[in-house]
């Protein structure tokens, strides 16, 4: 299986991503912003960070890089695509996602663990996973999730909620939500699920002695349901 992870001007979780997805057997390469084609891959990954230093919006400048244009192409052939946070943010600004992700309910960054619960499961990125409830970490300051009356019936109606922020027993509440997001939406797929973006950071949980390993259940999944 064949990864690319897009690295853009600011990105920080590039790195990680990388050694995340060699872990469990991507054979990943690094492409940069300015490029124009991408290489050969089964999955395309736009990672954490703060791109282009959060100017205008965040994600706005890097959704307009050249290499969007090749993720673009990419995702409307039926390509996978993942965001993870400023990924996320990338990805609904340049339409390939419904939404938008605004500035946390308190007005603060967020750094810490939290449970997610996965709630549709028809699709490369949780199909055939046994867990339903997953401990990421998240680490945002925009990542309060809102779409308009409309979006939100649509996006309900075609089971595109990927993810709910939940406590560890799967309750979904105003307690387990850490930054305003609208019905606790923690990530969302486009309609046909093979583009998916989300605030929490699975690379970050991939080693029991430094973090966890939900992450890793994560990925040796996906990479299960790519072959």
């Amino acid at each position: 299986m064949h990864s690319s992870v897009i690295t853009f001007p600011g990105s920080n979780c590039d790195r990680d991503m990388d050694v995340a997805l060699k872990k469990f057997g991507f054979k990943n390469k690094m492409v940069w912003h300015d490029d124009v084609e991408l290489p050969k891959s089964d999955l395309v990954v736009l990672p954490g960070g703060f791109s282009y230093g959060d100017y205008l919006r965040c994600g706005s400048m890097a959704s307009k890089s050249k290499i969007m244009k090749s993720v673009l192409n990419f995702a409307q052939g039926g390509g996978k695509v993942m965001g993870v946070c400023n990924g996320f943010q990338i990805l609904v600004e340049s339409g390939l996602l419904p939404g938008v992700l605004l500035r946390n309910k308190y007005l603060e960054f967020i750094c810490k663990n939290v449970f997610v619960k996965a709630n549709n499961k028809d699709n490369s990125y949780f199909k055939d996973d046994k867990k339903n409830i997953y401990e990421f970490h998240i680490a945002h300051n925009e990542g309060n999730y809102f779409c308009s009356n409309d979006q939100i019936k649509e996006i309900n109606d075609n089971n595109q909620i990927a993810l709910f922020y939940s406590d560890e027993n799967g309750n979904v509440n105003e307690q387990s939500n850490p930054n305003g997001s609208l019905q606790n939406i923690a990530g969302v797929f486009n309609k046909q699920k093979n583009v998916l973006g989300m605030m929490p950071h699975p690379e970050r949980m991939i080693d029991p002695a430094l973090s966890g390993e939900d992450g890793s259940i994560f990925f040796q999944n996906l990479i299960n349901n790519l072959k």
